[in-house]
């Protein structure tokens, strides 16, 4: 790991944070103390697709306490209806289960709850389809995937391809994985407040900026009118990286009451309602190679869920554009739009569910090859992009898995499925490679201003959603100013800062760190070495130029072991490694968090999270911690990150690259092969289900 004792960034470093948040005195969205609040509980449609005839809102109403409740026939009206995810309370019509349909505001919010449930709605319902499959009529091909890239891509000679099947090995597979929402620790909150014609939110979000810039237009302000705060928010995994409908209708509540804030949030039950997740996805995977494993074709044609409320497509495949070396390579997307409420970001869109089936069917080639395969990894690993041709900034793969194979012990010679026992327990491993693109979002401004004695203000509206950018932004500005990290005030989490980019795709302190040190570089031009108390300056970060001459891109490997109960099946993951190449590391410590957390993520993914969305009704049956599986203290054994000691300055000043969601990209696929390495179950479903292992134990009547 790296560690420096003569610069702040590489240093471990506590959270600067974490004294206010150990106290409780840190606020959050919905602790923002306001005067004399409101609360706002919704109602939320029970069909999947119809109209709302009638609201029956006397008898809540009457209830003492109430203030008003909010119907499509009494709301204000917004400016902008052209996103139908905003468009709340605008329409009878419904278009999935669980949109909100009226709203109660109330003096507490236990009146409000009470009061929902006396609303009376009645609908006329209309045939409806929720039901995901790949092969769906109506799937369609995007005009280009979520990110903006191609929908579609093919690259070499098909008809080469097409020989190299007649003598080569055929790996064809098709791959899925579910539903699944994202459930950070604080669910989304949001108090609103107006004073005359302006508009503060106090909102658990990624990014105040991009809040402000999506509804100011919605709701017929200009920017200026409008303020979003958000200093610490408790997790997002994506989710909270734009706005969602609760955001909207507590604005329009709060203006029906002048002088009052309305606070929402959002409960753990709407969590699976119409805040995003992660949708279904199908990956139909072949791979072609030489018997020597050298492979020749590659086809990764990808298919997901999308909402007539808002198109979203999944980049399911795009990780396979680049990951191998192959002379032919064709990937597409198709999505299917359905009556269910919009995808959304969750933790590695695209790559985690499109590196499950990568590299899951690279497993599955490996043990056609009869090769070992961590070396048929190697063997396929591409000098430069292929897809683009530029040349590497760092690819180190291949170091991640050499360093990860000694490190975990791994054993080449042994991968016979279903044949190391330790007791009660069959006993396997599994690896799978991660990747994840560099990101950096042009447009970040920071503001920098000296105080005194070597003493800085660094102001940006940066989002730490407890991923530790309170620490690490601190760090970045005192190597850039060349002062101690206590000498640095940091302020972020709040629009009325100069302009941020969004806390998503590993991006953050790429983004933010870079006009970080941008303003640092103005601040030394402007000032000199010995600055006046009060002087300032700011910067903007611009474009990359090396994202023209380099690909940049962070990888990684996993290691798992698995254990299987002979008698019952239990699927018990004691151990796993991820070794990463990410560029330089600026906080190891907030790091380390990170990466292990992913592959805890990724744990989850292949064992526990599962969405189940019922036909017949169009609503998420498992809609709750209780029933929606995520793995606790007791599923997760000893798992440990590390990453190799290196800088890319070709991808940030900083020589970092991002380390927030790569761990979990990769991590579900070692799992599931170290599963078939235990038993000879071979798992292309997510989760792995009771059933796929029962056949493969000793005394099973199937075996």
């Amino acid at each position: 790991m790296t560690n420096s004792a003569q610069r702040p960034i590489g240093t471990s470093t506590p959270r600067v944070d974490g004294p206010q948040k150990v106290a409780g005195t840190a606020p959050y969205a919905y602790e923002h103390p306001v005067d004399d609040p409101a609360y706002l509980v919704p109602v939320t449609a029970t069909v999947a697709r119809g109209t709302v005839t009638r609201i029956e809102t006397a008898e809540a109403e009457a209830l003492p306490g109430v203030l008003v409740v909010l119907t499509p026939w009494n709301a204000p009206r917004l400016a902008d209806t052209s996103e139908a995810e905003y468009a709340v309370l605008q329409s009878p019509d419904v278009a999935f289960r669980g949109q909100i349909v009226a709203a109660v505001v109330a003096e507490t919010p236990e009146i409000a709850r009470h009061a929902s449930e006396l609303v009376r709605v009645e609908y006329e319902s209309a045939p409806h389809d929720v039901a995901f499959r790949h092969d769906h009529p109506r799937s369609y091909a995007p005009e280009q995937a979520n990110g903006g890239y191609p929908t579609d891509t093919e690259q070499g000679d098909a008809a080469a391809a097409e020989a190299a099947e007649r003598d080569g090995v055929v790996v064809d597979g098709w791959y899925s994985t579910p539903e699944e929402h994202n459930n950070p620790l604080e669910p989304h909150t949001v108090v609103a407040e107006w004073s005359g014609e302006s508009l503060t939110l106090y909102d658990s979000t990624q990014s105040a900026h991009g809040v402000v810039s999506t509804l100011a237009p919605v709701l017929g302000l200009r920017p200026q009118q409008m303020r979003v705060i958000s200093p610490y928010v408790g997790g997002g995994f994506g989710s909270k990286g734009a706005p969602h409908a609760h955001d909207v209708v507590a604005a329009m509540a709060a203006r029906l009451l002048p002088g009052r804030a309305v606070k929402f949030a959002v409960s753990r039950q709407d969590m699976f309602g119409y805040v995003g997740y992660r949708p279904p996805t199908v990956s139909h995977v072949r791979l072609v190679a030489s018997r020597e494993g050298r492979l020749e074709a590659m086809v990764h044609e990808a298919f997901s869920q999308s909402s007539h409320v808002r198109e979203y497509a999944e980049q399911t495949a795009v990780s396979s554009r680049g990951m191998y070396a192959s002379p032919y390579r064709r990937t597409s997307h198709r999505i299917v739009a359905l009556d269910v409420p919009a995808p959304y970001w969750m933790r590695a869109p695209g790559e985690a569910p499109g590196m499950f089936a990568g590299e899951v069917a690279m497993d599955e080639l490996a043990v056609a090859c009869g090769m070992d395969p961590i070396e048929l990894r190697v063997r396929n690993d591409p000098p430069a992009d292929p897809e683009s041709g530029r040349p590497w900034s760092s690819r180190r793969l291949v170091e991640c898995l050499r360093e990860g194979s000694r490190s975990f012990g791994w054993d080449a010679a042994d991968r016979t499925p279903g044949t190391r026992r330790d007791g009660r327990w069959l006993v396997g491993t599994g690896v799978a490679a991660a990747s994840y693109p560099h990101l950096v979002n042009p447009g970040t401004e920071v503001a920098v201003r000296h105080d005194g004695d070597g003493r800085f203000t660094v102001r940006t509206g940066a989002a730490d959603i407890g991923t530790g950018a309170w620490t690490t932004l601190t760090l970045v500005a005192a190597d850039a100013l060349g002062c101690r990290p206590e000498d640095i005030h940091l302020e972020i989490g709040d629009s009325a800062l100069p302009n941020a980019t969004v806390a998503g795709g590993s991006s953050g302190t790429s983004s933010w760190g870079t006009a970080i040190v941008a303003a640092a570089h103005a601040f030394r031009k402007r000032h000199g070495d010995r600055p006046e108390p009060g002087a300032e300056a700011s910067a903007t970060a611009e474009e990359n130029p090396a994202l023209e001459h380099y690909r940049i891109q962070s990888f990684g490997a996993h290691f798992a072991e698995v254990r299987v109960d002979v008698d019952t099946g239990e699927i018990r993951v004691p151990r796993m490694l991820g070794v990463f190449s990410v560029g330089r590391v600026v906080n190891p410590r907030t790091a380390r968090s990170q990466l292990i957390g992913g592959m805890c993520f990724g744990i989850s993914m292949a064992l526990h999270e599962e969405s189940i969305r019922d036909p017949r009704t169009g609503h998420v049956v498992n809609h709750d911690l209780a029933e929606y599986h995520i793995p606790t203290n007791a599923d997760v054994g000893d798992v440990d990150a590390t990453w190799l000691d290196e800088d890319d300055l070709h991808a940030t000043p900083m020589g970092s690259r991002g380390v927030g969601e790569i761990g979990i990209v990769g991590s579900a696929a070692a799992v599931v092969n170290a599963l078939r390495h235990a038993t000879g179950a071979r798992v292309r479903r997510l989760p792995v289900h009771l059933e796929d292992v029962l056949p493969y134990l000793p005394d099973s009547p199937a075996r």
